[in-house]
């Protein structure tokens, strides 16, 4: 198998851990992953509510760089980056006028689009192109009796995706269990996170917070487990000052469903990048007796 790879901002810096462990499945599971060369930002959700046009130009430039390099799909991990190539895509294809402003950008840069790509998660790659069962037979060290809150985030599956439900996703659900873990029930799962309201509005961000917290652990999840780095930075950076605010331990791990899927293919944790997360995870693993080297 092999994808273009559009890595996006976060990945190269706060995400740093996403990179890492998506990159080490990629190629324990014989996935060729080649990043995009001279790519640029996304656009990103906020710049499209600023300057749609100039948005559809910044990710228009990543699509047609990764069909010049002759790609038929490009692999997103981040769900922000995941929804404006894919808005863009699908804008590009659809509505003639968006297309004429966005030809003519790239046009200006010496490129040019024709439409060929799909943009694909990698939940996405792992649960429809190599397949759970053949995840299922590469296990090695099953997440037994780890509670796992797994949590989509709301920008992955609305409105464009098209590979789970947009209301009630379940795909990192199938995953997680094929992994041996024990999946919660989080009825949250595709709830804000707070964005960047955490830092223009933070009254609204902290208590958004607070909300997905209290929840995970009431239901007994001994992690949370998200596929964006946007969410997996709110939800582990804020929880000190969320703790304090509501008077409650809300203490929780929140790792990439990259690096539990790592901790079971018998990655180590360096390899995932698991000793860069703030909440350290090891304790819980070590109670819940699941293998990390």
């Amino acid at each position: 198998m092999k994808y273009s790879y559009y890595p996006g901002c976060s990945l190269k810096g706060t995400g740093k851990a996403y990179e890492e462990s998506v990159l080490a499945i990629f190629e324990t599971m014989g996935v060729e992953a080649n990043e995009i060369d001279d790519w640029n930002c996304c656009g990103a959700t906020a710049y499209m509510g600023v300057d749609e046009s100039m948005a559809f130009g910044l990710a228009g430039r990543n699509l047609a760089l990764a069909e010049r390099e002759g790609a038929t799909d490009v692999v997103v991990p981040c769900n922000a980056c995941y929804l404006s190539l894919n808005k863009a895509n699908k804008y590009i294809e659809e509505y003639p006028q968006v297309k004429e402003k966005t030809d003519k950008a790239l046009a200006a840069g010496g490129l040019k689009y024709g439409g060929s790509l799909k943009v694909r998660h990698p939940l996405d790659v792992f649960v429809n192109d190599i397949g759970l069962s053949r995840i299922k037979d590469a296990v090695k060290t099953p997440l037994k009796d780890l509670k796992v809150a797994p949590y989509y985030g709301c920008q992955i599956v609305r409105p464009y995706a098209a590979f789970d439900s947009q209301r009630n996703p379940t795909s990192m659900d199938q995953l997680l269990d094929v992994l041996g873990a024990d999946v919660v029930d989080y009825p949250l799962k595709t709830r804000c996170c707070s964005g960047s309201q955490t830092g223009s509005l933070p009254e609204v961000g902290l208590r958004l917070v607070y909300i997905l917290l209290k929840e995970a652990k009431r239901r007994g999840a001994d992690v949370i487990v998200t596929i964006c780095p946007l969410c997996q930075f709110n939800l582990e950076s804020y929880q000190d000052e969320v703790s304090k605010r509501y008077k409650e331990d809300l203490a929780i791990p929140i790792l990439y469903f990259t690096q539990v899927m790592g901790l079971a293919l018998g990655l180590s944790a360096q390899k995932v990048g698991l000793t860069r997360n703030l909440v350290h995870v090891f304790p819980t693993l070590d109670k819940r007796e699941v293998g990390h080297v």
